[in-house]
């Protein structure tokens, strides 16, 4: 089979040709159809986690079909439409595993880091890592919701808003645009913040009802206007973007990032104290949680906005979404 991997850590791409992988007992083989290019990829690509081994295929937004199964699976068979996102699997017998929590598992295993990702012919992952995909979704517009949709969908569902409320999403760009439109299918008042007035026309297409120019407004204060934010999901990965809506929101509202700053972020506990709020995190979320994504976009007709790439041209697709060229996510199709 033809693999893009990474020899070692810092190391440009390589296509290569290697082996096709025999899945584990418990382990199953998927013929990869589409894999998003994601910004955590860089994990793989520049060595940011210890431990990775190299040479190492990256890819965490993988759709495909079951090729084969290891000897312990009966839950997937051959010709089942598949996909593996971010979580690659749990021990199922540590204190979190126990009690349900996977996506806390303390010896999880992450797909493109842990073991060999999509951005192959073929992968194999464990078979707890996989989600049945609808088969109305397109692998290519399906694969990057294995991540940027997960994410997104999963925090909003989790958080304390309910139809009607003022949700804010911070960022237009390959986790933002989803999230604007997750928040308009689920009945949320929704505004914008975002950079300048160029993705103003797209945020409104995807399900903005306000814009908020971040460079010529202040975001606090435009929030404020609209009655309070309720929900603030960050997606740009700036802590300056986070720092700035924190005045925006009402009471008990909350801020949640999934997008990931290198700086901390600066904030004023008495902002927080008088109105009872927050600021916190989300992380993605298991195969359930990856199935309940794409069953509800497959409900909604939602679908990223992609530029597809040939396998060989890995090392161009992963350049264009480091540099922001890409809008809005990057699709590899072997």
């Amino acid at each position: 089979m033809l693999a893009a991997q990474v020899p070692d850590a810092g190391d440009a791409f390589d296509v290569v040709e290697k082996p096709v992988p025999e899945p584990g007992e418990d382990e199953v083989r998927v013929a990869v159809d589409a894999c998003g290019v994601c910004h955590s990829d860089e994990i793989t690509k520049e060595g940011l986690r210890p431990g990775i081994e190299y040479p190492r295929v990256p890819g965490h937004e993988v759709v495909g079909r079951v090729d084969a199964v290891g000897e312990n699976v009966t839950e997937w068979s051959a010709g089942d439409r598949v996909g593996v996102g971010w979580h690659g699997g749990h021990c199922f017998t540590c204190d979190a595993c126990r009690e349900g929590n996977f996506i806390a598992c303390e010896n999880a295993e992450v797909t493109g880091i842990s073991f060999d990702g999509g951005y192959a012919e073929y992968t194999v992952a464990p078979r707890e890592a996989l989600a049945a995909v609808p088969d109305s979704l397109d692998a290519a517009d399906a694969a990057p919701l294995l991540c940027a949709g997960i994410t997104t969908f999963n925090a909003l569902r989790n958080a304390d808003a309910r139809p009607g409320d003022l949700v804010a999403v911070v960022g237009v760009g390959g986790l933002g645009h989803l999230g604007l439109q997750y928040a308009r299918e689920a009945g949320f008042e929704t505004a914008a913040v975002s950079r300048g007035r160029e993705k103003e026309a797209s945020a409104r297409e995807f399900g903005a009802d306000h814009y908020i120019d971040s460079e010529n407004e202040d975001p606090a204060e435009e929030l404020q206007e609209l009655g309070g934010a309720d929900v603030v999901l960050a997606t740009a990965p700036a802590a300056e973007s986070i720092e700035q809506v924190v005045g925006g929101l009402g009471t008990d509202g909350e801020v949640v990032a999934v997008g990931i700053p290198e700086d901390a972020v600066d904030v004023h506990v008495g902002q927080l104290v008088g109105i009872r709020g927050s600021v916190g995190g989300w992380a993605s979320g298991t195969a359930t949680d990856s199935e309940d994504t794409l069953d509800f976009s497959a409900l909604r007709d939602i679908t990223p906005e992609i530029e597809t790439f040939d396998l060989e041209d890995a090392a161009d697709a992963y350049a264009h979404m480091i540099e922001g060229d890409v809008r809005f996510r990057a699709v590899i199709q072997p």
